[in-house]
């Protein structure tokens, strides 16, 4: 059996969209499992501040850590070159075997190669609340969180030290590593 099954991620999108990304775990640690998607299929490509950050057949390396109200992911472009980090606001992850379930909460976060945090999608999640997607308590939860980790990034405390160790290098070699 391989040390690295595929998980796969349920991601609900309120109201009513749920997808299921298919992701290789690469690293089971306690605070953190760290999982990576190869050859994300992004047409058009993901643009922030008019950069591409995100492109059909690029690769990232995710982060999901129990009980946390986000996940993050390492973007890169097709050419394996790395842009930034970005960050989901959602529900904590029901983690089941390979199985796992959460809810987006529309914010993200992105840490560029600058450092500089910003926050997307606030229209997403006010249209959420006020098309009762979201009771008052989640949103109100959800913006908590962002600006924590917007907080924690303008401090140098966030993202952990895992973010930035488990690189898409290392992960690759990691896979590499179990082939026969």
């Amino acid at each position: 059996m391989s040390n690295h099954p595929l998980i796969r991620i349920h991601y609900k999108r309120p109201p009513n969209r749920t997808q299921v990304f298919e992701q290789t775990l690469v690293h089971d640690g306690e605070g953190v499992k760290v999982t990576l998607a190869r050859d994300m299929p992004y047409e058009p490509p993901m643009r922030i501040e008019g950069q591409v950050v995100l492109e059909l057949g690029s690769d990232v390396v995710w982060f999901t850590f129990p009980d946390h109200w986000h996940d993050v992911g390492r973007f890169h472009r097709a050419d394996g070159t790395f842009t930034g980090l970005y960050a989901n606001i959602l529900t904590p992850p029901v983690l089941g075997g390979t199985e796992w379930h959460t809810t987006d909460l529309f914010l993200d976060v992105w840490v560029g190669l600058d450092g500089t945090a910003l926050l997307l999608d606030e229209d997403e999640l006010d249209e959420a609340l006020g098309r009762e997607w979201l009771d008052a308590d989640t949103a109100s939860r959800a913006r908590d969180e962002a600006r924590r980790l917007m907080e924690g990034a303008a401090a140098g405390t966030w993202p952990p030290p895992s973010v930035h160790e488990w690189t898409l290098e290392r992960c690759l070699h990691e896979l590499e590593a179990e082939r026969p």
